[in-house]
């Protein structure tokens, strides 16, 4: 198998294979290279994507005195010009988001088609599933960036605000080449999300079954449990997290755990939570308590605020309590 171990068949909740997978070293095989090369074009973006969110500082001052001075116009002019330039910076996000949903739609096809298992495929096509789990990474980061920058909510309000009064008063308005009305509706959809990359995502992976209506709906949500079992045997035995090179790569697990436990939730009738479930939610929950506040906070939060199933009737109480 490669850097793919089997380490682990467990029967009791009914739950396929767990693995241990070389997040670190994994290299496509001449039948991955097509869509590796795909997905590769789109992932090598996402550090510049990330930088760019790091550093978005926002023009809160220039609109506050904008604002507050309604009839100085170098005042109005100057939150303007601030403003524009992050609105393109905000377009460009939302635009990878775009081509992130394309890259997963085709990653889950090639992982879940026939005549392979789920499982068959995560076992030969591994340099597609540490992609997979580049890309919930990437999310998860993204999206804890988001989180704490409510400038670019305030920002993009200002734009539109202002906009619709310039066109009012027939201004020239050369942003509109840029982001014209439409695209500022759809902009502003994504970033009135919490978390727009994990929307994003598990609305594409909902999208992938529905538009797949003879791929068994098991193809999917076996892929998604596997993976979640792969991240939960890597972080709570000491024997394969010690074969990564670098702490970072446990951290990654465990967004990568997270990620697939939510897009799990939204896509099977009954969500990740239930006792049926091919996840094993409270060793998944009780691996990430296990880690520093620090690196898993925003985690747990992404479990309780960004799944759809927690509080269903059907969801056992102790695990609603383990994520109080």
């Amino acid at each position: 198998m490669g850097n793919l171990l089997k380490v682990l068949t467990c029967t009791e909740l009914e739950q396929g294979p767990n693995f241990f997978l070389d997040f670190e070293n994994a290299q496509p095989t001449e039948g991955e290279r097509k869509v590796w090369n795909q997905l590769n074009s789109v992932l090598q973006d996402s550090e510049s994507i990330l930088t760019g969110l790091q550093g978005y500082k926002g023009a809160g001052q220039e609109i506050r005195d904008a604002i507050q001075n309604p009839n100085d116009m170098s005042l109005q002019e100057r939150a303007w010009n601030s403003v524009c330039p992050l609105v393109i910076k905000l377009k460009t996000f939302y635009s990878f988001s775009l081509r992130l949903e394309e890259a997963l739609k085709s990653l889950l096809k090639s992982l879940t088609c026939p005549p392979l298992t789920p499982t068959q495929h995560l076992e030969r096509e591994q340099a597609l599933a540490k992609q997979f789990a580049e890309i919930l990474h990437f999310t998860l980061r993204f999206d804890e960036l988001k989180m704490r920058i409510p400038a670019i909510q305030n920002d993009f309000s200002y734009y539109r605000r202002t906009i619709s009064r310039n066109r009012i008063n027939n201004m020239n308005l050369d942003i509109e080449n840029e982001v014209n009305n439409e695209m500022a509706n759809r902009m502003s959809l994504f970033y009135a999300e919490a978390t727009p990359m994990l929307k994003t995502l598990s609305t594409a992976t909902t999208n992938f079954v529905s538009e797949n209506k003879t791929l068994p709906l098991e193809n999917t949500t076996d892929c998604l449990s596997t993976m979640a079992s792969v991240c939960k045997v890597m972080l709570e035995t000491p024997e394969y997290s010690s074969r990564f090179s670098s702490k970072d790569t446990l951290l990654f697990c465990m967004r990568v755990m997270v990620g697939v436990i939510i897009l799990y939730d939204h896509v099977h009738p009954n969500g990740a939570f239930t006792k049926s479930s091919k996840i094993d939610m409270k060793g998944c929950i009780k691996v990430l308590k296990d880690q520093p506040v620090d690196n898993v906070e925003g985690l747990l939060n992404a479990l309780k605020f960004t799944t759809k199933h927690l509080n269903d009737e059907s969801t056992p109480k102790n695990i609603q309590s383990m994520l109080q």
